[in-house]
C-alpha cells in the first residue's frame, strides 16, 4: 500500500526592514549638522553678514528652512569670534487654522528669546486677489513691511531670512525667464529705503540637507495655506526644471550657484557694467552716436569735402 502524504505550501517569507544602527544615525546627523555650521559659517565671513553687537532678527516662519537657520545660528553664537545677539520673530497672518501654540511652544523650550507680530494680512490679500490667482506677491510684501517695521521699531541691525542655495538659484531663473534681467536673491542686500542690511545665512546651503536635518531634528513644521497650496506658480515651474536636471547631471545646481558668485561683465552685454564704447577706441575719434547712426544719413567722404 503506497502512503499518501501532503505537501502544504511554505509561507511567504517575512520581509523585515533592515534596522537603523542608533550610532550610525547619530554620526551621519552630526557629520550634516557639522556641514551646516561649515556652510553658514563660511556665507557670514565671506559677505561680512554679523559684526561685532548686531540684533539680529531672525524671521521664524515655522519651515524647514527658518527653523534650521535659527538652530544653526545658535550653535554658531556660542563659539562666532563676536559677540551677537538673536531673537526670533514670526508673523502671524492670521491665517486660517494656523497653530498659534506651535511656535511659542517650540522656543520657550528651546529658550529662545523671541515676539509674535500678530497682523491680519491674510484678510488683506483674500479681499484684493480674486479667487484662483496668485496671491504670493502681495502677501510677501505685506510680510516684509510688518517686519521692517517691527525691526526699525526695536532697533534690529540685521534681519536674517531662510532662503537658501537653491532658492538663490531659482531666483535667478525666475528672473531671467520671465523679467528679462539678470539678477538674483543676495546673500547680503541694503532694503530698498537703505535702512534695514537684509541677510540669508543659508545662502551656501543645498535644501536637501535643510529637509533632512528638520526631520532629524523633529521640527514642528507649520505649512503654509495660504500660497502653498497654489499650483502652476512660475516658482514651481523652475524648481521642476531643477529638479530634472539635477536627476541628470547630479551638482548642475551647485555649479549654478557657485558662477553667480563668479560674474564677467565684459563677457556679457551690459554697457552700464562694462565700458565697451571705449574698447578699441582711438584717441582723438568721435564716440559713436547712436542717432546718426539709426538716421541712416550718408557720411560725407574726403571727395565730398574738398568740393
Amino acid at each position: 500500500m503506497t502512503s499518501m502524504s501532503t505537501v502544504l505550501p511554505l509561507p511567504d517569507p517575512v520581509l523585515r526592514r533592515p534596522v537603523a544602527d542608533p550610532r550610525r544615525a547619530a554620526h551621519e546627523q552630526g557629520k550634516l549638522a557639522k556641514r551646516l555650521r561649515r556652510q553658514v559659517g563660511q556665507a557670514i565671513a565671506d559677505f561680512g553678514m554679523i559684526k561685532e553687537g548686531d540684533k539680529v532678527m531672525v524671521c521664524l516662519s515655522g519651515g524647514k528652512d527658518s527653523y534650521t537657520m535659527l538652530d544653526i545660528l545658535l550653535q554658531l553664537q556660542k563659539k562666532a569670534p563676536v559677540s551677537f545677539e538673536l531673537v526670533a520673530v514670526n508673523l502671524d497672518q492670521k491665517q486660517p487654522d494656523f497653530p498659534e501654540h506651535v511656535l511659542p511652544e517650540y522656543l520657550e523650550r528651546a529658550g529662545v528669546p523671541y515676539h509674535i507680530i500678530e497682523q491680519d494680512t491674510y484678510s488683506v490679500v483674500s479681499r484684493v486677489i480674486p479667487e484662483g490667482k496668485t496671491m504670493c506677491s502681495l502677501c510677501s510684501r505685506l510680510r516684509r513691511g510688518a517686519l521692517y517695521s517691527y525691526a526699525e521699531e526695536n532697533g534690529f541691525t540685521k534681519i536674517a531670512l531662510g532662503h537658501h542655495r537653491d532658492d538663490l538659484v531659482a531666483t535667478f531663473f525666475l528672473n531671467m525667464f520671465f523679467h528679462a534681467k539678470l539678477s538674483g536673491m543676495p546673500p547680503k542686500l541694503l532694503s530698498d529705503n537703505a535702512k534695514h542690511v537684509v541677510i540669508r545665512p543659508l545662502a551656501y546651503v543645498r535644501e536637501g540637507d535643510i529637509a533632512q536635518y528638520a526631520e532629524a531634528k523633529s521640527f514642528p513644521i507649520i505649512p503654509c495655506n495660504l500660497c502653498g497650496s497654489q499650483e502652476n506658480l512660475q516658482r514651481k515651474q523652475v524648481k521642476k526644471m531643477m529638479d530634472a536636471w539635477e536627476r541628470e547631471t547630479p551638482g548642475r545646481i551647485e555649479t549654478i550657484a557657485r558662477a553667480l558668485g563668479d560674474i564677467r561683465p565684459s563677457q556679457l552685454s551690459d554697457p552700464n557694467l562694462f565700458d565697451f564704447l571705449s574698447l578699441g577706441h582711438r584717441d582723438g575719434a568721435a564716440l559713436p552716436d547712436a542717432q546718426a547712426w539709426l538716421a541712416g544719413e550718408p557720411h560725407p567722404t574726403s571727395a565730398d569735402e574738398d568740393t
